[in-house]
């Protein structure tokens, strides 16, 4: 085993790490926010650690970069798209509470 392959085993694994723990914190959290919040550790280093583990094991070149890319990607759209389905889920709570208030 040289080097190069004991970092990417370990980013791997890793990454695999953090999307098994986001997973538990899925099933065992209750309500949406935390829920949302249980997400965050898959989608801001589960998949960019992921993806490093093969821009790593592919070696220096495009496709690491094309990689790396797509890794950050998740990271980037990951908190987005997190953000605007608890903003979404917040105003639809809002609205719920307003209706069974009048």
């Amino acid at each position: 085993m040289t080097a190069r392959h004991d970092v990417v085993l370990f980013l791997l694994w890793a990454g695999v790490a953090c999307v098994l723990l986001s997973a538990v914190a899925v099933v065992r959290l209750r309500g949406t926010l935390m829920r949302l919040h249980g997400l965050a550790p898959a989608s801001v280093a589960g998949v960019p650690l992921i993806a490093a583990a093969i821009a790593v094991d592919q070696g220096a070149g495009r496709s690491a970069v094309k990689t790396l890319f797509i890794g950050l990607l998740f990271a980037v759209g990951g908190t987005v798209t997190t953000i605007a389905i608890a903003r979404a889920s917040r105003q639809a709570e809002g609205d719920d509470q307003q209706e069974e208030g009048t």
